[in-house]
């Protein structure tokens, strides 16, 4: 019975040294910088940095087209008032094509002096 429980121990020992091996192995390929979780880690990191870069630069367009924008809302603005007011002053003139006989100025007659 001893000698079953000793090929039993060494049977099981033999399995854990193999599986360790095996577990080894396998972590040694995962920490691989190239091609394992390593190269993967290494490789976000450089996708990170780019990124960070493209946002930089997005923001910077963002603030110059925004200046850009404020600058052409104001003369837009601008431009609106001064053709408000000549519309206004359109509205004095008369149509087409009507005839006007009322003139626009009136003169004051001169006063007979006594």
């Amino acid at each position: 019975m001893e000698f079953a429980a000793d090929i039993l121990l060494i049977a099981g020992a033999f399995g854990v040294t193999l599986y360790c091996v095996v577990l080894s192995r396998r972590l040694k390929k995962l920490a691989d910088m190239e091609h394992g979780i390593g190269g993967a880690i290494t490789a976000l990191s450089k996708q990170v940095d780019a990124l960070t870069g493209t946002l930089d630069a997005a923001t910077d367009a963002a603030r110059a087209s925004a200046g850009t924008a404020d600058d052409t809302t104001r003369r837009a603005e601008a431009a609106a008032r001064r053709l408000e007011l000549l519309i206004a002053a359109l509205h004095d003139l008369p149509q087409d094509g009507a005839k006007n006989d009322d003139p626009l100025f009136y003169r004051k007659e001169k006063m007979a002096v006594k």
